[in-house]
């Protein structure tokens, strides 16, 4: 499949940019801009033997198509000027704005990503770091136009890698294209996808179209002629479109077991509309003259799709007995269908508030999928953008009539916490339709639910084993935290006091203002509340806290100190995970510059303020300070998971991230960060895992190794 190579110029644009901005000042910047890229991308030819500026061209043309706003035209225009040029982001930031270079750095990142193989797992790690990596949606629209046009033009490339390029688009930005609802890039990409992927099923389709052309064309005209009587004798002003459906939709029927001869409802008609009650109306028209099929009408007006789109379906028996699809819509929705919530750039100049509500409430459900899983694991991820990005959704019902969109699969809770977080968390019971239902019972399309409150209910931690998205669950969590934080609070007050009742001490001359400061300084703690948090969640004894305040010169230091001295043996403690000579009673902490874990060989550091630090022997914080030093032991009784640094470095300049993630989950550990950092030659990874004992870090540093672009592996010192 060739289309034909651009002839477009920047004064061609640049017209059709007029119309959609009108802004003096953005459409200065979006010259400058231009000028920019020009300079940066002259003398460099892509594949196809174009001028390189050619594809950023291209680029700001498929999405000035969508009425996106001009700081979108701008950073389209800007888009490969780091990637494919000499340019820094800080002067992009400078020229152009924050805004700019933020989208510009993401974009940048995400080109540099590719899929490691042709699993599913693979697909939505990549979609995981697409979507994190897209701090702004603007910066996935951008993307999704920019993979348009290479696969416009995919064919200059080998056919190994025209395939995986096209099974790439498949997997991660079709899906994503459908939910921010962009039909026209989303139809397109699919019949270059199939034409790539599976190139003589396409050709033997379009083959057998291009054979009944003509008589579909004829009937299909016959059939635009008919409907544009039936609705002009009722007054109606509208607009008729006529199309033969896509090669990959026909794929799609044919996919299900129906056969070429049994596929009747390839034709289709669009009618566009002035009001909503004139959808509803036209319709009704139609039906009164074309016997529309059982079950297959759909009304996606009053209850639109999970992205949004709005529509009345309808499929009749039409001339010479073809099946034709014929579509009810406003002039705002058949935008809002082609070019998704891009559209409402548009809309918002003119103060549609409406529009405004939707477009917010896509931005929305980015910003909330990307900030929520900042500090989840990689499955918990997986699960978050299923069944919130990406899944199929229903549409239920308040009493009032208001419409909820949830995932499929979505409980009375979930219906809750989308009302309210006070109304989840208040809830004890729901009814749906009237009947009461369990509190996990599955919602469907069209059910109305009404929630049942009760002001001294809370949440329970049971609901987290059925919510289905991730805005409840999070609350649940949220919930639960802060009530165990206000326990261990409470407990930690509780047993300060105890400690001081054993030792006749009174609690206001021990806990007066001058000592608390100390506490505070040389723990490094908030408040006082900080402090029973910490004995209530056992980082420090209350012994130890009620030492500090005291005048004593034998400090905690110092009796560490003399216990090492006097090489007192290890008493056994099984309540922590390491176990300190002489000292059972005493909490430690694990040092961050080297990160022990279970089967490194440790020693304790007694430091100021904050007891035993455990360090590796051989780390570089302790070699020399034997004075200061204690035998401490890993305690075999406990399975615990420790935090290890990983520093890899590969090769060339190529991105390696989603081979690097993959080569985790293969392994089942949990990553708690990810840092990339980018160099002239070479990238280094820094990646933080949570592990239970050497063994694990010593297996992944030996695949790391393995891996034929990485240069070296090592653990933190």
């Amino acid at each position: 499949m060739e289309y034909e190579l651009s002839k477009m110029t920047f004064e061609e644009l640049y017209e059709k940019i007029k119309n959609n901005i009108k802004d003096t000042d953005e459409l200065i910047k979006i010259k400058e801009a231009y000028n920019y890229a020009f300079e940066t991308h002259k003398e460099m030819k892509r594949l196809t033997g174009e001028d390189y500026i050619k594809h950023p061209l291209e680029v700001a043309n498929i999405l000035n198509d969508l009425n996106v706003d001009a700081t979108t035209i701008i950073a389209a225009l800007l888009h490969e000027v780091i990637n494919n040029g000499d340019r820094e982001i800080s002067e992009i930031k400078e020229l152009f704005g924050d805004t700019v270079a933020t989208i510009v750095d993401s974009i940048t990142k995400i080109n540099k990503l590719e899929l490691v193989d042709d699993s599913e797992s693979s697909a939505l790690y990549l979609r995981k770091v697409l979507v994190g990596l897209a701090t702004d949606v603007r910066v996935l629209y951008l993307k999704l136009a920019d993979r348009l046009h290479n696969m416009r033009t995919n064919y200059v490339i080998s056919p190994k890698k025209q395939k995986k390029k096209a099974y790439e688009t498949q997997a991660v930005l079709i899906p994503i294209a459908h939910r921010l609802g962009i039909n026209s890039i989303k139809s397109e990409l699919e019949d270059l996808c199939l034409y790539y992927t599976k190139p003589d099923v396409y050709k033997d389709i379009l083959d057998k179209l291009n054979e009944s052309k003509k008589e579909l064309q004829e009937d299909l005209n016959e059939m635009k002629e008919s409907v544009t009587e039936i609705l002009s004798e009722q007054g109606l002003k509208f607009k008729i479109k006529g199309r033969v459906k896509s090669v990959h939709s026909i794929y799609n029927k044919l996919s299900t077991g129906r056969k070429w001869n049994d596929i009747y409802d390839i034709l289709a008609l669009r009618v566009i509309l002035d009001k909503v009650s004139d959808c509803y109306m036209a319709v009704g028209l139609v039906h009164s003259k074309y016997r529309p099929i059982p079950k297959r009408f759909k009304d996606y007006i009053a209850m639109p799709k999970a992205n949004m789109y709005q529509s009345l379906h309808t499929t009749v028996f039409g001339i010479d007995g073809h099946l034709f699809e014929i579509q009810f819509r406003t002039y705002e929705m058949d935008e809002f269908a082609e070019k998704g919530m891009a559209s409402h750039w548009s809309y918002k100049e003119h103060g549609t508030k409406k529009a405004q509500n939707i477009m917010e409430q896509k931005l929305e459900m980015f910003r909330n999928l990307i900030e929520t899983n900042e500090n989840v694991d990689d499955d918990a991820f997986q699960v978050d953008v299923n069944s919130d990005m990406l899944a199929e959704m229903i549409y239920v019902f308040t009493p009032k009539g208001d419409v909820i969109e949830l995932p499929n699969g979505a409980t009375p809770v979930d219906f809750a916490y989308r009302i309210h977080s006070n109304v989840g968390d208040k809830m004890v019971g729901a009814i749906v339709n009237d009947a009461i239902v369990p509190l996990n019972h599955k919602l469907e399309n069209n059910d109305i639910v009404k929630i049942k409150t009760n002001s001294n209910a809370t949440p329970n931690k049971d609901w987290l084993s059925f919510v289905k998205t991730s805005q409840a669950k999070n609350k649940i969590k949220s919930y639960f935290s802060k009530k165990e934080r206000t326990f261990m609070i409470e407990k930690g007050k509780d047993i300060l006091e105890k400690e001081l009742r054993k030792r006749k001490l009174a609690f206001n001359e021990v806990m007066n203002d001058e000592n608390l400061k100390k506490i505070l300084k040389d723990l490094k703690l908030e408040d006082l509340e900080d402090v029973y948090l910490s004995i209530g969640t056992l980082r420090y004894t209350a012994g130890y806290i009620i030492t500090l305040t005291s005048d004593s010169k034998e400090s905690v230091e110092d009796a560490l100190i003399e216990k090492v001295n006097n090489k007192i043996a290890f008493e056994k403690n099984y309540k922590n995970d390491i176990i300190v000579a002489g000292m059972g009673d005493l909490l430690v902490n694990i040092a961050n510059c080297c990160k022990p874990v279970k089967g490194d060989d440790i020693i304790g550091f007694i430091t100021k303020g904050q007891g035993i630090t455990v360090h590796k022997c051989d780390c570089v914080n302790v070699i020399g300070k034997s004075e200061r030093l204690i035998d401490v032991a890993w305690n075999n009784e406990l399975n615990s998971e420790y935090l290890s640094d990983l520093y890899i470095e590969t090769l060339n300049d190529k991105n390696y991230i989603t081979d690097i993630i993959a080569a985790f989950t293969k392994r089942n550990l949990y990553i708690d960060t990810f840092k990339t950092k980018e160099y002239v030659d070479n990238y280094i990874y820094e990646v933080t895992l949570k592990v239970k004992n050497k063994e694990e870090i010593d297996r992944i540093i030996l695949d790391l190794e393995m891996l034929s672009y990485v240069s070296s592996v090592k653990r933190s010192k």
